[in-house]
């Protein structure tokens, strides 16, 4: 196994970066600014595969001097009965997601993009997890919603913080639901060469 060269993130997300440091990865990040809307006819997992390779190649399109990296893009929906609930922009909407995952089960799907250069090796991957939410009453939604800036986040929680009071059960891995499995990127790291221990 080789050493693992520079980790590139291509994300601003705060989630992202702190699930990488809590691994000892430092990266260097350089945020990728695309347009997330679906495309006719497409779902969810098509969805974040093609947006975790669109935000890779965002950035080596801007040109990037770190040589040899691995750039890292990641998307992450989570999806009830087959519809994607984004980031709800706004409390309103927030509400209304809680509501409808209430008693509930939803899957979190992130697609994980990684590039090696100077090679240019391109692996593009897909993670879910099941989560179900207990039954929640419309005090502790709003209690929530009040706590918890939550407009800016897939499915309006965050398991890692408060969140976590919300969720009856979880199958599969924690760290998707935050925003990047960490088991699927060990695995690829080390498909690609790489040791990250």
């Amino acid at each position: 196994m080789n050493t693992l060269p520079r980790v590139v993130l291509a994300s601003q997300s705060p989630r992202r970066l702190a699930l990488l440091r809590s691994i000892g990865i430092e990266p260097l990040v350089q945020p990728a600014f695309l347009d997330e809307q679906m495309l006719a006819g497409e779902d969810a997992w098509q969805l974040v595969r093609r947006l975790a390779h669109g935000k890779v190649a965002a950035v080596m399109a801007r040109g990037l001097d770190v040589s040899p990296a691995l750039l890292l893009g990641a998307d992450t929906v989570v999806v009830l009965d087959g519809a994607v609930l984004g980031k709800p922009g706004n409390t309103d909407a927030a509400l209304d997601m809680l509501q409808r995952l209430s008693g509930r089960e939803h899957r979190v799907v992130t697609g994980l993009a990684l590039m090696c250069l100077p090679d240019g090796v391109l692996d593009v991957s897909l993670a879910e997890t099941v989560v179900r939410f207990r039954a929640l009453d419309q005090e502790e939604i709003c209690a929530y919603v009040d706590r918890e800036a939550v407009t800016d986040v897939a499915g309006a929680y965050r398991i890692q913080d408060l969140g976590a009071l919300l969720v009856e059960e979880i199958r599969g891995s924690w760290s998707n639901v935050v925003g990047l499995p960490l088991e699927l990127f060990s695995a690829r790291v080390r498909s690609l060469g790489f040791s990250l221990l």
